[in-house]
This record gives structure tokens, C-alpha cells and sequence, in this order.
């Protein structure tokens, strides 16, 4: 298995990460730092004002799902 997509990001990224999982209303989401922050991973793109997930951010997101249910508990 490759460790390419392991990242140790915080509680809040992972949170505007599974956010994305959806379209954002109106193409805004809020704590833009944290969205420049995915932008830099390279786990969102931003596309005409809009964030997008990358299909590198979906990877990172369902391996790390284990990782949030850690947290959640």
C-alpha cells in the first residue's frame, strides 16, 4: 500500500474536506485559510470561485476515515 496520500491534517481540515464531499451552496464555504490549506496538499482545487475536491483529496479522505472515527472517539 502506498503512503503517497497520508496526511496529518487537522480536525478542522478534515471537516471542510468531508464538507466538499458535497457541492458547496451558493459556491461558498467558510474558513478560507483551511481551504488554501487542501489547495497546497493539492486535496481541492478551486475552479471559477467554487472548491472542489481532486480525486487525490477523495483517497485521502476515505483512508483517513479510520483516522476521524479515532477522533470521534
Amino acid at each position: 500500500m502506498s503512503n503517497d496520500i497520508d496526511f496529518d491534517l487537522s480536525p478542522d481540515q478534515w471537516e471542510v474536506l468531508k464538507a466538499l464531499r458535497d457541492p458547496v451552496p451558493n459556491g461558498r464555504l467558510s474558513k478560507a485559510y483551511l481551504i488554501e490549506s487542501l489547495v497546497k496538499f493539492g486535496l481541492v482545487v478551486v475552479c471559477d470561485g467554487v472548491p472542489v475536491m481532486t480525486p487525490n483529496g477523495r483517497k485521502v479522505l476515505v483512508r483517513g476515515s479510520c483516522r476521524l472515527l479515532d477522533l470521534a472517539a
